[in-house]
């Protein structure tokens, strides 16, 4: 004896104890055995069906405020809106949905096959958001669900309410970190009328209109920072990230994962959460890379990998995410030295070294010294609001007789100290650190000429004659641009021109 199963499930009968439905299902066969497999598919379809029904129960109890599916009559087959109207489904199995539901506009959606989404409906007095969705089979409509999503449109005011608020926190955050990851500085912030310094400038400027990577050479405090931040201030990637990172301020260990990130449990003491790179956070903008040169070496093989196919995978992950940025990297290291003692691989600096700045250190921009000396005391006078506004000559022959290894962050720092300690509206040589004055005791502003040999008096005019003179002479006249190439304000310039009898045309 064997049962063909028909293939509609809702017309299954099993015998011996099984759900009887339609007998049509499977019929028997006198002549012939059970077909074991028919009967057992028949069995996990019917597990499948009672599975389904049970979600669908679910849904209509819990999953909205109210529900109802009707046939293509519009007549109830499912119904939940007892919280609602206090009718049980069973009173209401059958009935026309017109005749149980205020307002519904079901019938309709029957008819047009068009859904309605977050509808206004007064039930009951008061205002519900509804939806009502057609439901289709070969392209006929069989019935549809209405469903009750909230059961006062003031509900629907509060959580909009709610949500303008984090909308609002989010755009906060965001600004925030938009802040963070801005460049500070453009080209103008970087003060300079030393020649080589303003073909650098020149050179940084075009090289910001293209993508080629870019390696910054300098001394520490030469202004290789000011650099990275004015080439992505100028270039079409501004509106992107900049990305700063320090290679030597990381541990070892914990490189990779700062540049790359990582995936959930990658490692021990990994976020359960991962963590997204440096790379990626670069993404649309410009990574800083400074101190390259104190990258470990297995690190410098991943890092050329990544600039080569330009795409990161985390660690710990195994997917390929596609980078969009422009790489800077800074080091105050020679990189080609480092390539000949093999402490550093040669194919990286060439993949580093497509574009090349090397800054000069500001013992070899003697010129620039009185100019960075002064914008530097007009800084700190704008922040402070008090405090010295001058330099005086004598101050600022000190300041030019110094080597400055460390450049102009240390420039910076004597300044400052200047403008803390001064007593009046003019640092004089006096406030400058100990370490300046080498073997001289007293500055030039403080020495009694009316009791000093006349010979040191034509020494001193001699030099600020020729001084003068050649810094007129360099900026063709401009008195204007000479004075600040000397450090001193343009009228006592305009003093000195007169006391040594020099020519004075505009």
């Amino acid at each position: 004896m064997r049962f063909l199963y028909q293939g509609k499930l809702n017309s299954v009968r099993l015998e011996d104890g099984m759900p009887k439905k339609d007998n049509s299902a499977f019929k028997r066969d006198e002549h012939e055995v059970i077909d074991p497999s028919a009967y057992h598919a028949c069995l996990e379809q019917l597990e499948q069906f009672k599975i389904h029904e049970l979600i669908v129960d679910e849904l209509v109890e819990n999953a909205y405020e109210g529900m109802v599916i009707v046939d293509a009559d519009g007549c109830i087959t499912k119904f939940n809106y007892e919280k609602l109207l206090g009718l049980k489904e069973a009173d209401v199995l059958g009935r026309h949905v017109s005749d149980v539901i205020e307002n519904t506009e079901i019938p309709r959606v029957i008819k047009t096959g068009k859904a309605e989404l977050g509808e206004i409906q007064n039930i009951n007095g008061h205002d519900m958001i509804v939806s009502r969705i057609p439901i289709q089979k070969n392209g006929h409509i069989i019935g549809a669900v209405g469903t009750v999503m909230f059961r006062d449109i003031k509900e629907v005011k509060y959580l909009a309410q709610k949500l303008g608020k984090l909308e609002s926190k989010v755009n906060q955050y965001k600004s925030e970190i938009d802040r963070i990851h801005q460049a500070k500085y453009s080209f103008e912030n970087i003060i300079t009328s030393n020649p080589k310094m303003i073909y650098l400038i020149d050179l940084a400027k075009k090289a910001s209109d293209s993508n080629s990577t870019i390696l910054i050479e300098g001394e520490s405090g030469t202004g290789k920072e000011y650099f990275a931040h004015a080439i992505h201030k100028a270039s079409y990637r501004k509106y992107g990230p900049f990305i700063r990172i320090n290679c030597a301020a990381i541990p070892k260990e914990l490189i990779e994962s700062e540049l790359f990130g990582y995936e959930e449990g990658a490692f021990t003491g990994a976020k359960k959460s991962g963590k997204i790179g440096k790379f990626e956070l670069a993404n649309g903008g410009t990574l800083f890379l400074d101190e390259i040169g104190t990258l470990p070496l297995e690190m410098q093989v991943k890092l050329l990998r990544v600039l080569e196919e330009r795409e990161v995978e985390r660690v710990g992950g195994h997917r390929k995410i596609d980078l969009d940025i422009r790489v800077i990297a800074a080091t105050n290291e020679h990189l080609d030295e480092m390539v000949r003692m093999r402490q550093f691989r040669e194919d990286l600096y060439y993949r580093l070294n497509v574009i090349k700045l090397s800054l000069p250190p500001l013992r070899e921009r003697q010129g620039d010294i009185g100019l960075l000396a002064n914008h530097l005391l007009d800084q700190f006078y704008s922040v402070y609001q008090k405090g010295p506004d001058k330099i005086t000559s004598g101050a600022l022959e000190l300041l030019r007789a110094h080597s400055w290894p460390g450049n102009v962050r240390e420039l910076r720092n004597v300044i400052e100290r200047a403008v803390s300690i001064a007593q009046d509206k003019v640092i004089y040589s006096k406030d400058l650190p100990e370490y300046l004055h080498g073997k001289m005791n007293e500055s030039l502003e403080n020495i009694d000429y009316e009791h000093v040999p006349m010979k040191l008096k034509e020494i001193v005019a001699k030099a600020e004659t020729e001084a003068i003179l050649d810094a007129i002479r360099k900026c063709d006249g401009n008195k204007s641009v000479a004075a600040q190439l000397l450090g001193i304000h343009r009228t006592a310039l305009y003093k000195k021109m007169t006391k040594y009898g020099l020519e004075i045309v505009d």
